[in-house]
């Protein structure tokens, strides 16, 4: 890629900011999908490959105002008509542009976390582009039912800025919003499919943009996961044991929290279960973003170690043909690092116009009582089963017994001496006083 297309790119943002403070008062332009800058600055794409995804997806998923599916995507046009657009009820009622009065202030626009609130909330909102979800009732990898996000939307997420909608939407209001997610993780699972597509092309290469090509090698492998996610909900080995609930269950599962071999969970979420073991991960949302800064600050401190090297071996040489050599090596190690350099300044201006500041994952601190997932055994056992997607807990390598047990103790904590919900400690000394 030319150093002219970068510089050209790594400008784009402040263009468009620029446009909309200019705009002042006047009429807003349409509402418009952003494309995933991060995943165009890490894979470099050029501007030319980055319009061919634009127009791709305008004609394959339509506009925020007007959305538009093909046939194969499984999805509700109907439904998404409801969610999309701007706020505005009808003659009888009914409303519209759901997504956009309840949801687009954290999520954004195009589903990406990155509304206007976004950066003051923690944790930040979801990602949606990815298609990555933490609380499922289905396997890491696999998409979550229409359930898993249905209960979210009128349950909210205890512990963060998500709120219950339980109340204020209607079943059908709700279905709808779950057909938009759907269709808008389905469109950023599209765009990161086009991406590696262009990838795999060889030099002089362009993309298909046939529908049939489309349809059958980017769009229907994405959509098979979604049709294919009720048949992967995890179902239990065996149903809580009958001593569920007792001490000595609460005992077993405070065992297995503590064996390194078993559940470790004390790993991350500590010795006492306030979440204060490892702290320092981040999760695949910030991870990306997080080694791409690191990279891209790493290449621009470069040329001062490249220079000393090559001024030492010059010093080091035992002739001027060897001197001659290491110079035309130096002057060719630089031009390369020149490029490399131009890339790296487009790619901290793209995440400085584009991306959320990367936080560490806080492991939840399980003496609140407070689980984002949900507070149902069944929701505990899931998070075991299943690890939390995108988070960096793991799959918990217990049987099925276990599981349960490590349920019991989890749930037990709040009600501990130091849990939110336990007895005091000073005051269960004066009471015995």
């Amino acid at each position: 890629m030319s150093r002219s297309i970068f510089h050209k790119l790594a400008l784009a943002s402040v263009v468009i900011a620029g446009a909309v403070v200019l705009a002042g008062c006047q009429k807003s332009p349409p509402a418009r999908f952003h494309l995933n800058m991060v995943e165009m600055a890490e894979k470099e794409m050029t501007d030319e490959n980055q319009q061919t995804i634009a127009n791709v997806l305008e004609a394959m998923f339509g506009t925020p105002d007007e959305p538009f599916v093909l046939p194969e995507a499984g999805l509700d046009i109907k439904k998404l008509q409801m969610a999309a657009g701007p706020v505005r009820s009808d003659r009888a009622g009914r409303n519209t542009g759901l997504f956009r009065e309840h949801c687009v202030h954290c999520h954004g626009i195009s589903g990406d976390g990155m509304g206007p609130t976004a950066s003051f909330l923690k944790p930040y909102p979801r990602d949606y582009r990815q298609g990555k979800f933490k609380f499922t009732s289905t396997p890491t990898g696999a998409m979550p039912t229409d359930d898993d996000l249905a209960r979210i939307i009128r349950n909210g997420v205890p512990g963060t800025a998500m709120p219950p909608f339980e109340v204020a939407l209607a079943q059908p209001e709700i279905d709808a919003l779950v057909e938009y997610v759907k269709y808008l993780s389905l469109r950023g699972r599209v765009e990161i499919a086009l991406v590696m597509q262009i990838l795999d092309l060889n030099i002089g290469e362009t993309l298909p943009t046939d529908r049939a090509t489309l349809v059958e090698t980017v769009l229907l492998p994405e959509v098979e996961k979604w049709t294919t996610a009720p048949q992967s909900v995890i179902q239990p080995e065996q149903e809580p044991p009958a001593e569920f609930g007792s001490i000595a269950s609460i005992e077993k599962g405070r065992g297995l929290f503590f064996d390194d071999k078993k559940g470790n969970c004390f790993l991350c979420h500590g010795t006492t279960g306030l979440g204060d073991g490892q702290t320092t991960n981040y999760d695949e949302w910030s991870k990306q973003v997080h080694d791409l800064r690191t990279s891209s600050l790493a290449t621009l401190e470069r040329r001062e170690q490249l220079t000393a090297d090559f001024q030492a071996r010059i010093a080091a040489a035992e002739n001027d043909e060897e001197i001659e050599a290491l110079e035309e090596e130096q002057t060719t190690a630089l031009a390369e690092l020149e490029e490399a350099e131009e890339k790296s300044r487009w790619k901290l201006a793209i995440l400085e116009a584009h991306a959320l500041e990367p936080r560490t994952i806080d492991p939840r601190n399980l003496r609140l009582g407070v689980y984002r997932g949900g507070r149902r055994p069944i929701d505990l056992y899931y998070r075991l089963e299943a690890g939390i997607n995108g988070s960096g807990m793991p799959r918990a390598p217990l049987t099925a017994e276990e599981k349960w047990q490590v349920v019991d103790y989890v749930l037990s904590l709040p009600y501990e001496p130091g849990g939110e919900l336990g007895v005091d400690r000073v005051m269960a000394a004066r009471e015995r006083n």
